[in-house]
């Protein structure tokens, strides 16, 4: 028997596991508990011998909506107010590498792993995919960034390498910006786009295609591509983004920001900042 986790849950299929994130009602954002059990269910599932591949997918009408920063946040804590414990700057850059270094581990497990996205994928999500061997998406799937911008180039840093500089720019400088899945794979963001109703159904035949082949055979395989990928600097990429939205965060125009959800929460905040001239 595993762990038990509160905001994930695992499912087993044969040599397939299914990684699902568990906070429907919020869809799926991802605040610290989610984050550590996420960090957690994946080394379950990487030090698991009998499982050849792993697929993370969403519980309820969304795969995320990214970091919650409004309750029980990475940005800001259940009381809304800025974290106590991250007294400057340097502690915030530690916080944020720590989240890229969690993900890397998508990266360098030698397993495959798999995004299913369907819904809403946005802001911290979509880099959550991007550490991911192979992204299938729902057509209609809805794909984007944080729609009030809290940070600066945490996230599109990471997309830049798959969809070119000029569209990351475009989402990255429109805040409101969102795209297809259609539009994601045709980009270079996910591997392909399928119906919604037939998403799951194509990602499980694809990853037991894919189990087929010996552990060790995969391993290498990964290994040899990811050495492709660093030559080509996404290694160094992956963990700039957290510079810049370190020190965003202590910017007065950010404070600003922060300032407004904490006065209005953020469904307000964001239709506040999208009616500014």
């Amino acid at each position: 028997m595993g762990a038990e986790y509160s905001y994930i849950k695992i499912e087993h299929d044969g040599p397939l596991a299914w990684l699902i994130l568990n906070r429907p009602d919020r869809l799926n954002a991802m605040n610290r508990p989610m984050l550590k059990e996420l960090d957690a269910a994946f080394d379950e599932l990487s030090a698991d011998d009998d499982v050849r591949v792993i697929i993370i997918r969403g519980a309820g009408r969304a795969f995320c909506s990214g970091y919650d920063i409004q309750r029980g946040s990475t940005e800001i804590n259940e009381s809304g107010d800025r974290e106590a414990e991250r007294p400057d700057i340097t502690a915030d850059y530690d916080r944020l590498a720590r989240t890229i270094t969690r993900f890397m581990k998508f990266w360098d497990c030698p397993k495959p792993v798999i995004a299913a996205v369907h819904g809403w994928c946005l802001a911290g999500a979509t880099q959550l995919c991007v550490f991911c061997d192979i992204t299938v998406v729902a057509s209609d799937a809805r794909i984007g960034m944080p729609r009030i911008p809290v940070g600066g180039g945490y996230i599109t840093p990471v997309w830049t390498p798959l969809v070119g500089p000029k569209r990351a720019k475009q989402l990255a400088f429109d805040s409101s910006s969102e795209i297809s899945g259609e539009v994601a794979s045709q980009w270079g963001f996910a591997n392909y786009a399928v119906p919604a109703d037939q998403l799951f159904d194509n990602v499980r035949d694809l990853a037991w295609r894919i189990s087929r082949t010996p552990p060790e055979i995969l391993r290498m395989k990964k290994v040899s591509i990811n050495r492709a990928a660093d030559v080509q600097g996404w290694r160094t990429i992956a963990p700039m983004g957290a510079e810049t939205d370190a020190l965003l965060h202590y910017s007065n125009a950010v404070e600003e920001l922060f300032q407004l959800v904490r006065e209005h929460g953020l469904k307000d905040a964001i239709s506040i900042f999208e009616g500014r001239a």
